[in-house]
Parts: structure tokens; sequence; C-alpha cells
């Protein structure tokens, strides 16, 4: 498995970028806990020419909010993964070895199996554990999309 080879790099949000707990205000807003290594990370790729990407089911200001300040893309809101993640590496024109895909939970399981590196974190379910051809060491929110990064950068 050649991370170096990576030109997108597709992330799930809540449980990949955040550690999956959300904090709930009285006043009903929601706050996530994000890891600063893993915006350095993505900050490191994009200087690279590695695109960077969120596709999420939440739908939520939080999601939107994280995503703009790391300057990437984000499809939020979205039931049917797999349908973004195949119109995007059709637009951009790459091949499946040159796309990762990260994901914790089973709406991520068909992206994790079309992707040419389906990542899992360290704490996903079994099922996404099973289907990854990587886990990583790190837990979600806790560092491992610079873990990623890492691998892909070639500093690992």
């Amino acid at each position: 498995m050649d991370f170096t080879k990576i030109k997108l790099l597709v992330l799930d949000f809540d449980g990949v970028l955040t550690d999956n707990r959300v904090l709930v205000s009285e006043d009903g807003k929601e706050s996530v806990f994000c890891n600063r290594s893993d915006g350095l990370g993505i900050e490191m790729m994009k200087k690279k020419g590695i695109e960077v990407m969120v596709i999420s089911k939440e739908k939520n200001k939080v999601v939107m909010a994280r995503c703009k300040k790391l300057g990437i893309a984000c499809q939020h809101g979205v039931e049917n993964k797999i349908d973004i993640f195949t119109k995007v590496i059709k637009k951009k024109n790459l091949k499946k070895r040159q796309v990762c895909y990260i994901g914790n939970d089973t709406n991520d399981l068909d992206c994790i199996r079309a992707a040419g590196i389906g990542v899992a974190v360290k704490d996903s379910y079994r099922q996404v554990l099973d289907s990854a051809s990587y886990v990583t060491k790190k837990n979600g929110g806790k560092g491992a999309v610079r873990e990623i990064a890492d691998l892909i950068l070639g500093l690992e």
C-alpha cells in the first residue's frame, strides 16, 4: 500500500476529525473537539498539492465552520456518501489508487471499500475495522488524520 501516490484524501467528520463526542449547550448549540495536529497535517498536504475534502452525514454549522477554517471542501448532510465520493473521483479524473478515504462508522463502509486506500481510525466500529486496508494507531479526533497525512507526505 503506497500512501505517497494519494492525490485526494476524503474524510468523514464526526469520529475522524473529532473524537465523536458532541457538547450540547442549553440553547441547543453543538460544539465538538478537534485536534490541531490534524489541521496542520491537512495544511501540509494542501501545500504539496494534495486535495482534502469532507463528506459528512451530519448537517451542522460546526462541520462547515471547521472545514472553512481548514480551507477544505465540504459536503455535509449527505445521506449516500458513495454517490458524492464517486462523482468527485470521476470529476477530478483520478484513479482509485490515488484516493484515500478515512472513516469510522458503518455509513463509511462503501467509500472505504471503493477507495484505493480505505482507512479506519483505531476506535472505529468492528465492521469498519474489518473492511479497511489500513487502521490508524490513533483514535479519531486524536491525531489519526495527521498520522495519515504523514504517510501520504512520506514522513513516516
